[in-house]
């Protein structure tokens, strides 16, 4: 099977219709081939990707990481670009990518770390714990694995990473019961693993509710994010709050 020289992007889905196409428009033009990891699409998500690549795969949905590594797995070129489909690549952060892949003598590193632009309910959100936020998406290949971890999918990269300028934009959450759908899902995956594990509750866990909104709503000058910011600081912190009484409620039963 001939080798790709360039970038190969991979996608993990499962109803996405409603983003899918923005974020396949924001890399078409940079990406030698371009995976899908589909979980079982249940609407018009994978005739959109079908419109942009014939790599769509199905895959039974194991966890975050088996289900990234999967689309790792199938991916071609030395170089890979990670994304989520509420996720889209600015003008400068393509400029970037493609310099590192024309480049040939590009620097000794094994990946990049790029910061994100977050949007909230159709807001961006400036400050908060949004603010900073990076994440390693580009990275070679070779060097690269998710695990298996069904909860969290960090990318399991050796070092030296570099760090791009250029942004992702992440339109995170475009309504609340989007929101709830997912903490409920995420919440319980982690308190199971932490089951699992052997850790259990501690009476003073209830005091990260209050804690996480001083730090995300005042220490990081969320309120200045306005209304967006006071709902985003609650829900991130209830979300840290609920996946401890989860696990209370585990060790009840």
């Amino acid at each position: 099977m001939k080798k790709l020289h360039g970038l190969s992007v991979i996608l993990i889905t499962r109803d996405e219709e409603d983003d899918v196409r923005g974020c396949l428009e924001s890399v078409k033009d940079i990406a030698d081939e371009i995976i899908v990891a589909d979980s079982g699409s249940t609407d018009r998500t994978l005739e959109i990707c079908r419109q942009y690549t014939d790599k769509v795969f199905f895959c039974e949905w194991k966890g975050y990481a088996p289900q990234k590594q999967f689309a790792l797995d199938k991916a071609q070129g030395p170089w890979v670009l990670n994304l989520d489909a509420d996720e889209r690549l600015t003008d400068e952060l393509k400029k970037e990518i493609t310099s590192v892949l024309n480049s040939a003598t590009s620097a000794p590193v094994n990946g990049y770390s790029i910061p994100f632009r977050t949007y909230f309910l159709g807001k961006r959100l400036r400050f908060g714990a949004s603010w900073g936020e990076t994440h390693v998406r580009f990275f070679r290949k070779e060097k690269a694995s998710y695990g298996a971890d069904p909860v969290h999918e960090g990318i399991k990269l050796d070092r030296p990473i570099g760090r791009f300028n250029g942004l992702i934009e992440h339109f995170s959450y475009g309504t609340l019961s989007e929101y709830l759908s997912k903490c409920n899902l995420y919440t319980t995956l982690i308190a199971e693993k932490k089951f699992k594990k052997g850790e259990r509750f501690k009476v003073w866990r209830h005091l990260r509710l209050p804690f996480e909104f001083f730090t995300r709503y005042i220490l990081k000058l969320g309120f200045l994010d306005g209304s967006e910011g006071l709902v985003y600081a609650l829900l991130s912190s209830y979300y840290v709050w609920l996946k401890f009484v989860k696990l209370w409620e585990m060790e009840r039963k």
